[in-house]
Formats: C-alpha cells, sequence, structure tokens
C-alpha cells in the first residue's frame, strides 16, 4: 500500500475535523453513543475524501534520453572499456557541454511613439 501524499493528509484531516464539528453542533446530542457515532462517521468520510484525493502523475520521460544527469553517469561505468565506448563517451560529452540557445533572432526594439 502506498504510503499517504501531503495532500491527501491534509485533506483527510480537515474533513474528519470540519465534519465532527458540523454533525455534533447539527445533531445537538449529548449521549456518549451519538458522539461515538458521529465520530466514526466522520472518520470515514475523512478516509473517503482522502482515498479520493488525485495522487500527483509520475513524469514521462522521452525515450533516448535520461530522465537525470546522475542517471547516465550511473549508467556510464556499466558500459565495458574500450576504444568504441570511449569514442562515444566523449560525444555525448561534448554534446552535454554546448549551451542550448534559441538560435539568431534579430532583436528588436520599440520604436519611440
Amino acid at each position: 500500500m502506498p504510503r499517504p501524499t501531503a495532500a491527501q493528509l491534509a485533506y483527510g484531516s480537515c474533513t474528519v475535523i470540519f465534519s465532527t464539528l458540523a454533525m455534533l453542533l447539527l445533531s445537538q446530542t449529548s449521549s456518549g453513543l451519538g458522539i461515538a457515532v458521529i465520530a466514526l462517521a466522520a472518520l470515514a468520510l475523512g478516509l473517503l475524501v482522502a482515498m479520493t484525493v488525485p495522487l500527483p502523475k509520475a513524469r514521462a520521460v522521452t525515450p533516448g534520453r535520461a530522465a537525470t544527469p546522475a542517471a547516465s553517469a550511473s549508467a556510464a561505468p556499466a558500459t565495458a572499456p574500450g576504444p568504441a565506448s570511449a569514442a562515444v563517451g566523449r560525444r555525448t560529452a561534448s554534446a552535454r557541454r554546448r549551451p542550448v540557445t534559441a538560435g539568431a533572432e534579430p532583436v528588436r526594439e520599440r520604436a519611440a511613439s
């Protein structure tokens, strides 16, 4: 069973607290059995709300690219050393060092109005 997220804990806790207060104020019960029933109903409602909160979606990784630089660095030692792997290593290392730019676009200045 996965651990609950912070949003699930927050929504569930707020639901339990506010629904308990609302039901106690609306029912105006003073018996122990009535309070216990309201508390159990509020806990069930809080659990229902916490379980229906949508979970965050995992990010999709584009095929052929590593998710993080650490993942590619940990994968590099797994290859066998040799001239072919060294050439590939130099090529990918030089490709990583190049800055990403938007291209040569002319700068447009606003005309005085």
